[in-house]
């Protein structure tokens, strides 16, 4: 594995928010892993009353200029770093797709050297009766070559036959061993052409697979570095704002919580108060309305097993069992369920039945960025389980920590 580094952040996380939250007076408090220099600064940018501006020290000024330095270094190295996993998660599934094909290509590449073999046996076979009636032949005496010893020596059998009366001349078993192997020696020749096609379409799918693979790991070794350069006080600044990101998301997952506990209140006594109605008029009932998509124990089957699987790594590529990618954790959880799903996102997207954000259930599959490079699967309150990217675990995280693309409930 390429990235190892551990943080507790989301790939690619909203950037007006983070802004927002950089700049707030309540942002920078509670800073974890600063100096006391640093907390000094960090209530200063804060817009602490501690000293006023024109009775700053020069170094006092001096550290403000390095504590924003290093906050808006901090801020700069995160959306780079961000861009980067979001591009090796992008990666991440053009490479998978690339290994799917190549397994079903390297598939197609054995059977075709397998029948190819077999039909140079058969070749054999043929060949050593022709063998048979060359050497009957030749102990029978006549003078000159057998005619099915010439046939065996020739370059081209197939210029065997340029003499007409080649056949004429053997008997009728002897005739249907020269078409048994002229017929299985061209079934051979097939075989060979087609094994060859296939086994170099195995080569240029192997140096696609290869030229993926490198993409990603190019992706994962400049985002590290780039942490690798932050200093202790950069860093300092990075985990603040990885916190406040986090909090920021967990509020929204709050807030929409809230909002859709009260949209479920306001429609149920919306129901109750029409089934009142109906009844007070004596009309039937109206039917519950219809569920779509797989069923709720499907659901907590696929949510059972993600939730098993926290705490285990990211490693890109990975399908289980003791680590996933964000689709290979969504597709073995559901594989649990007794659902086949697509191995890469780019087919997921498609697999099952569209649901709204506003209609999500648990066990849906939520997808993240314009280019769905991203998937978790949903577990409720706006939460949901996903493998985030390379040096995190499988873990909860809010649905709002990424772009949001769209949703699926896996048929």
């Amino acid at each position: 594995m390429v990235y190892t580094r551990r943080k507790d952040t989301a790939l690619g996380s909203h950037r007006k928010p983070r802004v927002g939250i950089l700049e707030s007076p309540v942002a920078r408090r509670g800073a974890v892993g600063v100096g006391a220099v640093a907390l000094a600064s960090a209530t200063l940018l804060g817009g602490s009353n501690a000293v006023a501006d024109d009775e700053d020290t020069p170094e006092i000024e001096e550290q403000r200029d390095r504590a924003t330095e290093a906050r808006e270094r901090a801020l700069e190295v995160q959306e780079q770093v961000d861009a980067l996993y979001q591009q090796a998660g992008s990666a991440t599934q053009h490479y998978n797709a690339a290994e799917e094909a190549t397994a079903e290509q390297r598939d197609r590449a054995d059977a075709a050297m397998e029948e190819a073999a077999a039909a140079s046996d058969q070749v054999n076979e043929a060949r050593r009766t022709l063998g048979t009636y060359a050497a009957a032949q030749y102990r029978a005496g006549g003078g000159g070559l057998p005619d099915t010893a010439s046939l065996l020596l020739a370059e081209d059998f197939r210029s065997f036959f340029d003499t007409r009366h080649a056949l004429d001349r053997l008997g009728d078993a002897q005739q249907q061993a020269v078409t048994d192997f002229t017929d299985r020696q061209a079934a051979a020749d097939e075989q060979r052409d087609r094994a060859t096609d296939e086994l170099n379409e195995l080569q240029d799918r192997e140096a696609e697979l290869e030229a993926e693979k490198q993409e990603v790991q190019d992706k994962l070794s400049k985002a590290r570095e780039l942490l690798d350069e932050m200093s202790a006080e950069e860093q300092a600044e990075l985990d603040e704002l990885e916190r406040l990101e986090r909090e920021e998301a967990e509020r929204r997952a709050e807030q929409a919580r809230l909002e859709r506990e009260e949209q479920e209140r306001a429609e149920r006594e919306a129901r109750e108060q029409a089934e009142r109605e109906a009844q007070e008029e004596g009309q039937p009932e109206a039917p519950p309305p219809a569920d779509e998509g797989g069923s709720t124990s499907q659901a907590d089957a696929a949510i059972a097993f993600a939730e098993a699987q926290l705490g285990k790594p990211y490693v890109w590529g990975a399908t289980g069992p003791n680590s996933f990618d964000c689709s290979g954790l969504t597709q073995a959880a559901w594989r649990e369920a007794g659902v086949e799903i697509p191995r890469v996102t780019f087919d997921q997207v498609d697999f099952g039945t569209q649901v709204s954000r506003d209609a999500l259930r648990p066990g849906d599959l939520v997808f993240f960025y314009a280019d769905v490079s991203h998937v978790g699967l949903y577990i409720g309150d706006g939460m949901m389980i996903h493998a985030p990217k390379p040096g995190d675990v499988v873990k909860y995280e809010s649905i709002d920590v990424m772009p949001w693309h769209s949703a699926i409930r896996p048929a």
